[in-house]
């Protein structure tokens, strides 16, 4: 409980310590002085300075999605506020619990368009849980208590408080709040009994995985239910390290270019159960996968958020539950004495390992050998990270990723998104390797902050920036609208080595695959951050085609 007259920065650094916050991320401005003032000579929780606002909000994004808990950060007014705007969004989309403190103009010059004044609740309304300003430094406690619970509760998100100048300069003696804790919702037993008999019906179930909430036992029980079950299993968009891609019962991910025997066996499917995920776009192949709002098959959803149920897709079966509840229910299910399904389970699991089998492109580069590598090398434990971009379609399709929460990734789709999140791991898990996935247009969205990877003195993370000298998803889609009349998707990039250098990173660049595994290693020993350029052909647009191929087609189609 604190005690005494205290100000309001150090009022709400204080509730931050008692919810058990250890890393905030930030970039300093006037508008929340007194709150660096309450960082100031503690160890936690830690004020991480970053470089660009934007950054600040994707490393505590990150934050969320590997603890569970909301993932803090601290802007300044205005242009501090827009820059985080593309954290928040991720933080959305994403499904995963963050705090984002913005300082806000002295209360008593509002409505006058005063300096950097900006209206947060129409600004954030439509991607925020929870937008709200904290009028009175007395309220500090009940508002971060709301704050935690909120982002939390139901489908986690973002939450946004602002702080007037002049709270935080306020005083006030006033207690803490109590540290939150979350409810688990338990699955109705009358439903968990439905769901038993369903499967025991079906002759081709299937299973989904995905959205958040999940927790490392919640995955384990998940696996038990799965191989008692013998039922085949596919991850969401970029949820792939819900189930051990080792298991038998995994038979990869429904995404953005999906193995097709895996779309093939999810439209022929008799029973469709979906855990956590909110079958979204990309999961549901532009939401052509299943019928709307009739899916065309017996749907079993179970999302702990009641407003996802029924939201595009009508269930045969709807079950509120947390997944750490969820999961603990199914472990405990018996299975059915017949499984007719069990061979069809193997049949897709060896045509999931067909597919991750890495394939040649075009270019002295080739993406299969760096995936061998990182294969070799790494750790199961090892976290990988990745933006946005054509680029992720190696790293998503070839690697096996390991233990939960080995994954971040945006499915907001989110360039700049791989470094400040593979800063936030090192932060988090200093003991584990990090990798990080970003292409040349992706990296340069968010390369500043490997001033900060720096200045937090973390090791063990290894930036690969996959450099095609475009924006290569934009060019994808252009040759196939427009062919062969390119416009605003190509860049002319600096030497990302000597890039990384000037920041005291170790910087290398790869122009042919046999260079690789040498400097990988290399970068691996570096004792602080580091960055290999692999410098890859343009033709090799994704590992299924080629710009050629793709321009070839437009224009044969008459476009």
């Amino acid at each position: 409980m604190g005690t005494g007259e205290r100000h309001g920065g150090r009022i709400l650094v204080d509730q931050l310590e008692a919810q058990g916050v250890e890393l905030c991320f930030g970039v300093p401005g006037e508008s929340y002085l007194p709150v660096l003032d309450g960082f100031h000579g503690r160890n936690r929780p830690r004020f991480v300075v970053c470089r660009q606002e934007g950054g600040a909000a994707m490393m505590a994004e990150a934050v969320g999605k590997l603890t569970g808990r909301p993932g803090i950060a601290f802007v300044t007014r205005g242009p501090g506020a827009t820059n985080a705007a593309a954290g928040v969004h991720v933080a959305q989309q994403d499904s995963t619990p963050m705090i984002l403190f913005v300082g806000q103009i002295d209360s008593t010059t509002r409505e006058r368009d005063a300096f950097q004044e900006v209206d947060y609740r129409t600004l954030f309304g439509g991607m925020a849980k929870w937008v709200a300003e904290i009028d009175r430094v007395e309220r500090i406690p009940e508002h971060v208590h709301h704050a935690f619970a909120t982002a939390t509760a139901g489908r986690p998100g973002p939450v946004v408080l602002a702080l007037p100048e002049d709270m935080l300069h306020a005083r006030a003696t006033i207690a803490d709040a109590p540290r939150w804790e979350g409810v688990e919702i338990w699955p109705d037993p009358f439903r968990l009994g439905r769901l038993r008999a369903l499967l025991a019906d079906a002759r081709r179930p299937f299973v989904i995985v995905g959205g958040s909430g999940w927790t490392a036992g919640a995955c384990a029980d998940l696996a038990r239910f799965l191989e008692a079950f013998d039922l085949p299993a596919a991850a969401g968009f970029r949820r792939q390290d819900l189930i051990d891609n080792e298991h038998p019962c995994y038979v990869g991910d429904i995404a953005i270019g999906p193995n097709p025997a895996l779309v093939e066996r999810i439209r022929s499917a008799d029973l469709l159960l979906v855990l956590g995920s909110r079958l979204s776009e990309m999961t549901t192949q532009g939401y052509t996968l299943l019928g709307v709002p009739r899916p065309g098959v017996p749907l079993v959803h179970v999302h702990p958020d009641a407003n996802e149920l029924g939201r595009v897709y009508a269930p045969e079966l709807a079950i509120c539950a947390t997944m750490p509840a969820i999961a603990a229910a199914l472990a405990a299910l018996n299975p059915p004495a017949a499984k007719p399904w069990a061979e069809d389970r193997a049949a897709m699991r060896a045509s999931y390992l067909a597919w991750r089998t890495p394939v040649a492109h075009p270019g002295e580069v080739q993406m299969g050998e760096v995936m061998r590598v990182l294969a070799e090398r790494l750790p199961r434990e090892a976290i990988v990270t990745n933006g946005a971009g054509n680029y992720c379609a190696w790293p998503n399709r070839f690697y096996r990723y390991g233990p939960f929460r080995s994954q971040l990734a945006p499915t907001s789709g989110s360039m700049g998104y791989g470094l400040p999140a593979a800063i936030a791991a090192k932060l988090v898990h200093p003991e584990r390797p990090v990798v990080c996935f970003a292409g040349d247009g992706c990296f340069l969205m968010t390369g500043q902050e490997l001033a900060t990877a720096v200045q937090c003195g973390v090791r063990g993370l290894v930036v690969l920036v996959v450099n095609n000298g475009m924006y290569g998803t934009i060019r994808m889609h252009q040759e196939r609208e427009f062919p062969t009349r390119v416009c605003g998707t190509e860049l002319v990039n600096p030497d990302f080595a000597a890039y990384a250098r000037a920041f005291g990173c170790f910087g290398a660049r790869v122009t042919r695959s046999g260079e690789f595994a040498r400097v990988f290693d290399e970068a691996l020993a570096h004792p602080g951050p580091a960055l290999v350029e692999l410098v890859v052909d343009p033709e090799a647009i994704t590992p299924r085609t080629t710009l050629s191929a793709i321009r070839e087609k437009a224009l044969a189609a008459g476009r």
